[in-house]
């Protein structure tokens, strides 16, 4: 029996993820009462009536709390479980809120003191249910959920994954049992003319290397294209470069890794972010594949013209 318990920041795609689990052949149930969720355990663990041997409980801040009493290292212990918890930069949760325009789940919850009055989360009296801002709810419930964050076996940042990057990890923690490591390493190749991303890390900037926009024949093509990164790879400045790129980043990964970092963002960029960025971007990452995190890829302008 797998049995995982998905949690995180609302905003930060716990409902993609139980979807996407249920389509992976987990047997997949939403906010189950509290009070349910030790009949439901001994049913996943004793019984063995679930129509599944993997089964994923989805828990969200409105009941986090009294999850913390439940989830004892005696509940653990007798029904094993892993937590996967999926968080993303604040700014991140902000504008997802913003563009889908739901109201936060902290917003219909409120605090009381001793005395009966209600409280907003910086502790002040307010007449009535208080109206926190987004970044108020933000922060309450980032409070509320770190015992749930220390806890987990599993941290994703899924700040900058797209719906099929979140699937492609998932799939490979929870169906292929791979190894988990909290490092997710996202390399994204873009165009000085367009700005330098805002995420970014650490940022190489690859404008002295030849370039294949004055080659007639391969101005109009891409870095996604053989021609192109054959031309930017077959010079003995890219070669030497590429190289000690490799070094220093397998060098930085693991200090990122044991300053507990959950994500890397490196940037390369050229002039246009079509032609050399683009090749040593899809070089990096096919240098880098197979270590012991989580490596996507995206280009960032290159259909910008």
């Amino acid at each position: 029996m797998r049995f995982v318990i998905v949690t995180g920041m609302s905003g930060a795609g716990k409902s993609s993820a139980l979807n996407i689990l249920e389509d992976f052949g987990y047997y997949c149930v939403d906010n189950l009462p509290n009070e349910l969720l030790l009949p439901f355990a001994k049913i996943a663990f004793e019984e063995k009536t679930i129509p599944s041997n993997r089964v994923a409980l989805g828990i969200d801040v409105r009941s986090a709390n009294s999850f913390e009493a439940l989830l004892t290292s005696e509940f653990r212990d007798k029904y094993p479980c892993e937590i996967l918890f999926l968080d993303a930069a604040d700014e991140v949760l902000m504008r997802r809120y913003k563009e889908t325009r739901r109201p936060h789940p902290m917003m219909a919850l409120f605090e009381k003191n001793e005395g009966g009055q209600a409280v907003s989360g910086s502790g002040k009296v307010v007449e009535g249910e208080p109206i926190r801002s987004l970044a108020e709810c933000i922060a309450l419930e980032r409070e509320k959920m770190e015992f749930l964050r220390s806890m987990a076996n599993c941290v994703l940042d899924t700040g900058s994954f797209l719906t099929r990057d979140l699937r492609a990890e998932l799939h490979r923690i929870y169906v292929d049992a791979g190894s988990y490591n909290s490092m997710y390493v996202n390399i994204l190749s873009f165009g000085y003319k367009y700005g330098i991303p805002k995420e970014a890390d650490l940022v190489f900037d690859v404008r002295f290397l030849p370039n294949p926009f004055y080659i007639p024949e391969l101005k109009s093509l891409s870095g996604l294209d053989k021609p192109v990164a054959d031309y930017v790879m077959g010079h003995e400045v890219t070669q030497e470069f590429f190289k000690k790129l490799t070094e220093m980043v397998r060098f930085l990964i693991p200090l990122y890794q044991a300053e507990g970092r959950t994500q890397l963002v490196i940037a390369i960029g050229c002039t246009g972010g079509r032609h050399r960025s683009v090749t040593i971007a899809n070089a990096l990452y096919e240098a880098l594949s197979g270590g012991d995190f989580g490596i996507r890829k995206e280009h960032t302008a290159i259909s910008a013209e």
